[in-house]
């Protein structure tokens, strides 16, 4: 009695059947399913995701993940022979490290994750020539705080920008019969990081060049913006220094809740992480200009190795994370035990799934109700080299700092010639 396949299809002679093909490849597609490691790697320099690798595992029966974390993920790629899975972390942009990362719009074509669910302009920044390399996880923003009992002085809803700071910090200025200053607004020299973020708004655009470029002209605007400020609202950088070395040695809350100052320049993740009773009387808006709000460089992303060998366990893991309810999960877990006083959010930020951030955080997070920045506002930062930390923290920020107290700058080393030095001295160093 035939069987029914062989009734179907004759078999010629000395050669071989349909059926046996079928097998063979349903026999192949099954064994490289079983050959697929279902255990994946995954390296980070955000210390957090090892909890969230244990909510994966005790959730998923079918794949499990192992978190190995490297301060600096960068060098760990470069240096190594056995490759990760799956990268997370901050810096993977640069035209040195995406190389490592395939692209994974598969994730959209295939609709494994919803591309309108994300923020544009941060899905936008791990998209190199229309290939998403990587994928955002999380972002911070830059605000001012100030007391609570001072919102009459700050009538203007969820941004402030340059303009409102500088104005409203004027009309606090207060002065004793000597000319001491008692109460000082704000000055934007107070912070080198608030410097940074001026110069940013005014289209310096710091980016990946030898090592890097950016807009002279926008930068010496916004440092000459920042240098008006000072003379023409608080008498010049000797009185913001002088009321700085008096007032502002404590942490920001208590000269906030003093009265001493009425802004203090701080960032998302700091403010939330920072204790309740420090935060409770105080409110904040973002610092903008033109209707935009700076994302905080660092951002954090994803990225698939592009020799990854677990295709199936590492496609469960992304979905996962990305899905609003693990989203939930993670900052549940994160509160329950007490991840969420030295961790902000999702990788300690802002979601880059923006339903997460507008329906979720604020039940975790009540200081931001009617405190979301509108999608719409936020501007990536631009393609950073690998050495961005360094460059920003050992010459782009001292130039600022010392620009910001003259109109002359060839009263101080050019940008250019500190960045030479560095180079220079950065080298050596490496050859040490």
């Amino acid at each position: 009695m035939k069987s029914f396949f062989s009734s179907l299809y004759q078999i010629p002679k000395g050669g071989i059947s349909l059926v046996s093909m079928i097998l063979s490849v349903i026999f192949f597609t099954g064994s490289c399913e079983l050959s697929e490691p279902r255990v994946i790697q995954i390296w980070t320099d955000r210390p957090e995701l090892a909890v969230y690798g244990e909510l994966f595992n005790s959730q998923e029966r079918s794949y499990k993940v192992e978190v190995s974390y490297y301060e600096n993920l960068r060098e760990q790629l470069l240096e190594t022979r056995i490759y990760p899975d799956i990268v997370i972390g901050s810096w993977l942009k640069s035209s040195s490290t995406r190389k490592y990362f395939k692209d994974v719009n598969y994730f959209f074509d295939e609709l494994l994750l919803n591309k309108a669910a994300f923020y544009t302009p941060l899905l936008e920044l791990g998209n190199i020539d229309g290939k998403q390399y990587l994928l955002p996880v999380s972002f911070n923003l830059p605000l001012v705080l100030f007391p609570r009992d001072q919102a009459s002085l700050i009538n203007k809803a969820g941004i402030l920008n340059l303009d409102d700071i500088r104005d409203r910090g004027k009309m606090f200025n207060q002065k004793n019969e000597r000319g001491e200053y008692l109460q000082m607004g704000f000055s934007p020299r107070w912070s080198d990081d608030f410097l940074y973020i001026t110069a940013r708004l005014f289209g310096a655009a710091f980016r990946e060049g030898n090592p890097i470029a950016w807009n002279g002209g926008a930068l010496e605007k916004g440092m000459n913006y920042v240098y008006q400020w000072s003379i023409e609202v608080n008498g010049g950088p000797q009185q913001e220094d002088d009321f700085a070395f008096k007032y502002l040695v404590t942490p920001p809350p208590v000269p906030l809740n003093s009265g001493k100052i009425l802004f203090a320049y701080q960032e998302s993740q700091n403010l939330f992480t920072s204790p309740e009773e420090q935060r409770q009387n105080l409110d904040f808006r973002w610092v903008s200009k033109d209707n935009r709000i700076p994302i905080i460089e660092g951002e954090t992303f994803l990225g698939i190795y592009k020799k990854n060998r677990a295709k199936r366990a590492s496609d469960a893991f992304v979905q996962w994370l990305y899905r609003e309810e693990t989203q939930r999960k993670i900052l549940e877990f994160s509160k329950k035990i007490r991840l969420n006083e030295q961790v902000f959010g999702i990788a300690n930020g802002f979601s880059a799934i923006r339903s997460v951030n507008e329906e979720i955080f604020p039940q975790f997070y009540p200081l931001l109700l009617g405190h979301m920045p509108p999608a719409e506002y936020l501007l990536p930062p631009e393609i950073l080299p690998a050495d961005w930390p360094l460059i920003r923290e050992q010459v782009i920020l001292p130039y600022l700092h010392d620009r910001s107290k003259t109109s002359d700058k060839s009263q101080i080393q050019s940008l250019e010639g500190r960045l030479d030095a560095w180079k220079k001295q950065h080298k050596e160093t490496k050859k040490g």
